[in-house]
C-alpha cells in the first residue's frame, strides 16, 4: 500500500526554515512544487504535509538536502557576510538581491572547500598563487599586467587575429591559464539578473573568481578585471566596467582593475603597431575602426574603446556621452544561444576545469564513489558525469 503524504514525518519547522533561509516567497515555493501558496502555508503550519515528490522539489528549490526535512532541529548555521560591493550604484540594491548574491558567494565558497578536500584526498597540495604578482594601487597597472602575462604564460598570439568562433574561446583560455596560477574560476549565470558582472573572493590559497553569462569577449574582460582584484588582495562584487573617476577607495580600485584588464588584453606597444597614436585625442572614431581593432585583439568593442580612451587616442566625452550607454544596453540584452556540446557541458562550465579535474581524478582512483563524484559536481545523473569524463583532457 502506498504511503500517504500525511504519514511522512516531515518537520514543518524545517520546511519553513529552509524556505526563509533561501529567501523564497510562498509563491516561488508553490510554483516549484506545483501547488498554491496557501498549500505551502499549510505545510509549514503542520495542517498538511507534502508528498515525497513535492518535498524533493522544494529541497531542490531551497538548495537543501531532502533528508534535512526530517530533522528535529534547525541547523545552527549562519549566513556568510557578503564581500564588499564595488558596483558603485547610486541606488542601493534591494535586500533580496543581496541575499541572492550571498547564496552565490556561499556556493563558490563551498566549491573551494570541496576543492581543498579533494586535493587532500589525492595527496596533492593546493597550488599557491604567485606571491610575485601581488601589487597595490600605487603600482602602475600596465606594468603589472605585462608581468602577469609572462607569469601566466599567456602570449598575445593566442588571442590575436582570430575568427569569431575562435574569439569565443578566449574566456576558456583565460580560465585554463588562471587555473594553473592557483585560482578557481567559476561561472554562475544568475549574476546577470542581479546587476553584477562578477565576484572575487580573495584567499591566499585558491582565491575565487565568479563570472556570469555575458558575451564571450565581455566575459574575458570581467575575468581579467577580477584577476586584478586578486592581485590587489581585494574581494569584491563588480558591476559595470569603467566607472567615472572617484576619490573613494572603491573608485580608485575599480579604475585600477579596469586599466589592468585593458592593458592585459590590449598591450599599449602592440596597439600602437596597428594604430598610430594621434597628436591629440580624437573627438570621434568610427564604429568600423573600433570593430576592426577589437577583432585584431579578440576583445569587445567596449573594451577596445576603453583602452583607446585610456591611452589618449580618443576623447573621454566620446565614450561617456555617446558610446557608453549604447554598449551597456547591448551587453544587457545579450542572450547566450546554441546547444551544449554534450550533456555535462554546463556542469563542467560552471565548476571550471581545475575543480572538474580534481573530481575526476579522485573518482578515477577510487578515492570517492560514483555518488560522491556526482555530488561534488552537482549532478544527479551519472551519465552526465561519464560524458564529462569522456570529453575531459587535463
Amino acid at each position: 500500500m502506498m504511503q500517504m503524504s500525511s504519514d511522512i514525518p516531515f518537520n514543518e519547522r524545517m520546511l519553513k526554515w529552509a524556505r526563509e533561509w533561501q529567501g523564497r516567497s510562498y509563491e516561488q515555493a508553490a510554483k516549484k512544487a506545483g501547488v498554491t501558496a496557501e498549500k505551502i502555508i499549510e505545510w509549514e503550519s503542520g495542517e498538511a504535509k507534502p508528498t515525497v515528490r513535492q518535498a524533493r522539489l522544494l529541497a531542490d528549490e531551497y538548495e537543501r538536502p531532502f533528508l534535512e526535512f526530517f530533522s528535529l532541529n534547525i541547523p545552527d548555521i549562519r549566513r556568510s557576510e557578503l564581500v564588499p560591493d564595488f558596483r558603485l550604484y547610486s541606488d542601493a540594491p534591494a535586500p533580496k538581491e543581496n541575499q541572492e548574491l550571498v547564496h552565490i558567494q556561499e556556493w563558490a565558497d563551498t566549491q573551494r572547500f570541496n576543492a581543498m578536500d579533494l586535493f587532500e584526498l589525492i595527496n596533492e597540495d593546493a597550488p599557491a598563487f604567485p606571491q610575485a604578482l601581488f601589487a597595490s594601487l600605487s603600482d602602475r597597472p600596465e606594468l603589472i599586467a605585462a608581468k602577469a602575462r609572462i607569469v601566466a604564460q599567456f602570449p598575445l598570439e593566442v588571442q590575436m587575429n582570430k575568427s569569431v568562433a575562435e574569439r569565443s574561446k578566449l574566456p576558456g583560455l583565460l580560465r585554463s591559464k588562471f587555473d594553473a596560477l592557483g585560482m578557481m574560476v567559476l561561472k554562475n549565470s544568475r549574476l546577470k539578473a542581479l546587476r553584477a558582472r562578477g565576484i572575487c573572493i580573495f584567499y591566499p590559497t585558491l582565491p575565487i573568481i565568479v563570472f556570469g553569462n555575458e558575451a564571450p569577449t565581455a566575459q574575458a574582460f570581467t575575468i581579467v578585471h577580477e584577476f586584478a582584484h586578486i592581485i590587489l588582495k581585494k574581494s569584491a562584487i563588480i558591476g559595470d566596467v569603467y566607472q567615472p573617476p572617484a576619490k573613494t577607495e572603491i573608485g580608485r580600485t575599480e579604475r585600477w582593475c579596469d586599466r589592468f584588464a585593458a592593458a592585459f588584453l590590449v598591450p599599449e606597444d602592440i596597439l600602437s603597431a596597428y594604430r598610430q597614436r594621434p597628436v591629440r585625442p580624437l573627438k570621434f572614431i568610427s564604429d568600423d575602426e573600433i570593430k576592426a581593432l577589437a577583432a585584431q585583439f579578440g576583445v569587445s568593442r567596449h573594451s577596445m574603446l576603453i583602452r583607446l580612451v585610456e591611452l589618449g587616442y580618443v576623447q573621454e566625452d566620446f565614450y561617456w556621452k555617446i558610446k557608453r550607454a549604447h554598449f551597456l544596453a547591448e551587453e544587457a540584452s545579450y542572450k547566450q544561444g546554441g546547444r551544449a556540446e554534450y550533456y555535462g557541458s554546463r556542469y563542467r562550465s560552471s565548476c571550471g576545469d581545475l575543480y572538474t579535474g580534481l573530481v575526476l581524478e579522485a573518482w578515477g582512483t577510487g578515492r570517492i564513489t560514483n555518488h560522491n563524484a556526482c555530488e561534488f559536481m552537482g549532478i544527479k545523473n551519472l551519465k552526465h558525469l561519464n560524458d564529462i569524463r569522456n570529453h575531459f583532457v587535463r
